[in-house]
């Protein structure tokens, strides 16, 4: 059997194929969605980060498009602000604006990488310990350099610290 090539424009130059969309694109679709669904909650989250981004494109030394590594900083930026905000509305008693906090974090943790949980976590604490020689919570501060950079955008650094602290404190 022959097989002709047809030729077909659109076969030549699809962006889809080798380029992906940058963060500011699929927010911006997914804003157009969530205003067509009418979903309050989304269109909350959606545009804190649009106009997140906004911002960081427009500081002062900020180039036109952004790295996916600053993109990830940003919404775990974001993520961090707002439970942070939940833990201050949780000791106010202001469990509304709590709830408000918790589904915008429920949004944006969408745009993020999947989170290591605890044991994963722990384990590969552990091999950077043990890679790194480190036998006393004096190194905690060398642990938690390469622990940061290797598990960046995978883990919080709160969870990240917690972990180190009790891997390095004697038992």
């Amino acid at each position: 059997m022959i097989s002709v090539n047809i030729f077909n424009p659109f076969n030549l130059f699809n962006p889809f194929n080798f380029y992906k969309m940058s963060l500011e694109l699929t927010i911006n679709e997914n804003l157009k969605k969530a205003m067509l669904a009418k979903d309050e909650k989304g269109l909350r989250a959606l545009r804190a980060i649009k106009a997140s981004i906004l911002l960081a494109k427009t500081a002062e030394g900020a180039s036109e498009t952004m790295s996916e590594d600053t993109e990830m900083k940003l919404l775990q930026k974001l993520v961090k602000q707002r439970r942070d905000s939940i833990d201050i509305f949780e000791q106010q008693n202001r469990a509304d604006l709590a709830q408000i906090e918790k589904e915008e974090v429920a949004v944006i943790e969408q745009y993020l990488p999947k989170q290591l949980d605890s044991a994963e976590l722990k384990t590969i604490i552990a091999a950077i310990i043990s890679q790194l020689g480190v036998t006393s919570i004096s190194g905690l501060g060398q642990v938690m350099g390469v622990a940061s950079k290797q598990l960046a955008g995978k883990a919080d650094g709160k969870a990240i610290s917690a972990i180190v602290k009790e891997l390095l404190t004697p038992q």
